[in-house]
């Protein structure tokens, strides 16, 4: 009976154990079990972000030192969900005006009730854009020959559209995307100005009706421009009664006014943070190796560690977490606008000093360690990169107007372009072979290159003025940039295509000086406002300052090992786009010209893209081998010759030895007999010795 009871009571405990394991063991050591059963990273507990679908990760956080938003209730909740057009707070307190401020949006974009932003388009086209409904709030429907004013739904005449003076609230009947490029007129007239100085309207233009009295207003009304280089057109030229337009296929929309591109849905609707997949108008979105789902929809965040960011100032190099919660001092001293570069493998960081013309490094681990001299006798150095793939330092020299390599090590260096105006950002991306900078000045650009400087080709050429900073989205291929005089932070595809204004002046985008791009989000510094800002990377959403007060903020990156990936197993590019190497990628900067990476292929060419200038095992080397290996087979041979002839013991000279002692001519010598007592012995020492050696 006693073991049936012990038998019952060890049942109950396994099954009570069981369900408990089902529930707790349901999630590795390194996960946070959230109430409603979902796994999460355990580093994203009480770090800002509800990433439990039920914010069960971010609860009890308040009975800690709030590190992000305090509630006027208590409550705490993380920065990121400060603003954010959703109130987090119980009592609503994170989405206040007093405390969010007036949202500013950009000029072609409408200001939801709930602070986000979208485009102007999106007002009175029959959907809720805004979540809320307010995109579609105090709507009319005007007539055909109306025009309807987007912000404030009023009704306008056509003829008001696109006359010079705005008549909307925003003034969106004038927008420069509405209305084209005004003519040049004479004697300031405003519409078309006849020969004579008469001014009619535009429309009265070649409409068959003489309207000025010299007629001019239709003349050369046949002349048809589409036919001289299809009017510049990249695609369709239409001509016009007066010009021209150019138009493009399905699928393709006009940019510059006369080039076309692809339309690219995914970038345009950014519902994905890194993979998109469109079927049918079905996105579908998926994030790359190492990255995890976050609680968002498209939101991708990073694995592992958390990630920093690394910034330079006047109180020298700091490190802090990208919520801004932690922040630790590297090194100290005034650097002035010292440019970062990071090296994740190792966790080291560079750095430039102005003041020595030097690039110096330190351990990302240590504080208040002692930095190391990498390269010294520089000039102005505006921009540095690390490729980690081949251990190179990238930096750009304002003063020589130059792109430059050399090891991490710093023992040799190379100037790769020359001849740029004033070069500032650098960045690299060797899984694909591309090196990119920027250049301010009189002809502002940003260009690309492969990493041997080589094949350089202008990404953006125009609408440019002071591009002082580049960074990489590399999971998407976009590179970013902010222009310190237009006060904008923009994107473009790595081909140039694509081309987006992500933020405009927000009050915190005066002087931008630094930038870096991580998950979601764009974090820059400003120089006039000395803050550290962060906000969505899409449309400059969730606009957030994560450091104020920073004197001289100069260099900014984001330190995280999916950053800086290693490359897949196989093939991969070589140092230049289209160069593929199914083996190891070697950079030849240093000791050849021109610079240029090879494929190292064992025991055949060294290939170089289309050609083969060296060769791995060249002719010299193959003949040496040659003629080593021959001695040794000869040297073989006559070990074996010898062997045989000193230790052989052939069977005819055993059986039938024969022994000639001839007859002495000399009288002086005696004849010799032989003894046969004294063969037999000696044949019998021989056999007796061949038989040992067998």
């Amino acid at each position: 009976m006693k073991q049936l009871v012990a038998l019952g009571l060890f049942i109950y405990i396994r099954n009570c154990l069981f369900v408990q394991g089902a529930v707790v063991g349901s999630c590795k050591s390194s996960q946070f079990l959230c109430s409603s059963g979902q796994c999460v990273p355990r580093i994203w507990v009480c770090d800002g972000d509800e990433d439990c679908k039920d914010g069960s990760d971010e609860a009890n956080c308040w009975e800690k030192p709030c590190s992000g938003f305090l509630c006027t209730d208590g409550g705490c909740v993380g920065n990121g969900s400060l603003c954010d057009g959703s109130s987090d707070c119980q009592d609503g307190s994170d989405e206040l005006q007093e405390n969010c401020g007036q949202t500013e949006c950009k000029q072609d974009e409408f200001t939801c009730k709930s602070r986000h932003c979208v485009s102007l388009d999106s007002r009175c086209n029959g959907r809720d854009d805004c979540g809320d409904g307010s995109d579609e709030e105090s709507c009319h429907s005007c007539m055909d020959d109306y025009f309807l004013c987007p912000r404030s739904g009023g009704c306008l005449l056509r003829a008001q559209v696109c006359d010079g003076s705005p008549d909307c609230p925003d003034g969106a009947d004038e927008r420069h995307g509405l209305c084209q490029l005004p003519q040049q007129t004479h004697h300031g007239c405003p519409e078309f100005s006849c020969s004579d100085g008469q001014c009619v309207p535009h429309s009265w233009r070649c409409d068959h009706a003489q309207d000025c009295v010299d007629g001019s207003d239709e003349q050369d009304c046949d002349q048809n421009e589409c036919l001289d280089s299809n009017g510049g057109c990249s695609h369709l030229c239409i001509d016009q009664p007066l010009g021209f337009v150019c138009d493009c296929p399905h699928g393709m929309r006009l940019v510059r006014d006369t080039q076309c591109e692809e339309i690219d849905e995914c970038l345009d609707t950014d519902l994905c943070g890194q993979l998109c997949f469109n079927e049918n108008g079905t996105f579908t979105c998926d994030c790359h190796s190492g990255y995890l789902k976050g609680a968002k929809a498209g939101e991708c965040r990073a694995g592992g560690d958390k990630p920093l960011l690394a910034f330079s100032s006047a109180d020298g190099v700091w490190r802090m977490d990208a919520a801004g919660l932690e922040s630790r001092k590297l090194v100290g001293g005034d650097l002035g606008s010292a440019p970062l570069a990071v090296f994740t493998a190792n966790r080291t960081l560079y750095w430039a000093e102005s003041k020595t013309a030097s690039i110096y490094m330190i351990s990302l681990d240590e504080s208040s360690g002692k930095p190391h001299l990498v390269l010294s006798d520089l000039g102005e150095v505006m921009g540095l990169a690390v490729d980690w793939l081949h251990s190179l330092l990238y930096w750009t020299d304002a003063l020589v107007g130059s792109v430059n390599v050399a090891p991490l090590n710093g023992d040799r260096r190379r100037l790769l372009i020359g001849g740029l105006s004033t070069p500032t950002g650098i960045a690299v991306e060797p899984l694909l072979g591309l090196l990119f900078w920027a250049e301010t000045g009189g002809f502002a650009r940003i260009e690309r290159a492969g990493m041997d400087g080589e094949d350089r080709l202008t990404v953006v050429g125009s609408g440019l003025h002071n591009p002082i900073a580049i960074s990489l989205d590399t999971p998407r291929r976009l590179l970013y940039w902010a222009d310190s005089t237009l006060r904008t932070i923009s994107r473009v595809g790595f081909d140039g295509k694509h081309r987006k204004t992500v933020l405009e002046s927000n009050g915190h985008l005066d002087r931008p000086f630094a930038l870096a791009v991580f998950e979601g989000k764009v974090f820059w510094g400003d120089q006039e406002t000395r803050t550290l800002c962060s906000a969505d990377k899409h449309n400059g959403s969730s606009f957030k300052v994560l450091l104020s007060d920073i004197r001289s903020l100069g260099g900014l990156v984001a330190v995280h090992p999916l950053l800086q990936p290693e490359a897949a197993s196989g093939a991969g590019v070589c140092g230049h786009p289209g160069k593929v190497c199914p083996f190891q990628c070697v950079p030849r900067l240093f000791d050849t010209n021109p610079p240029h990476f090879f494929c190292l292929v064992p025991g055949d060419d060294v290939a170089e893209g289309h050609k083969k200038s060296a060769v791995l095992y060249d002719a010299t080397f193959a003949e040496i081998l040659s003629l080593i290996v021959l001695l040794s087979v000869l040297l073989a041979v006559l070990v074996l010759w010898w062997w045989n002839t000193e230790f052989s013991c052939p069977r005819s000279r055993l059986l039938h030895p024969t022994i000639s002692l001839k007859e002495s001519q000399d009288p002086l010598v005696p004849v010799l007999v032989p003894d046969m007592y004294s063969f037999k012995d000696a044949q019998l020492k021989v056999e007796e010795r061949c038989h040992m050696s067998i």
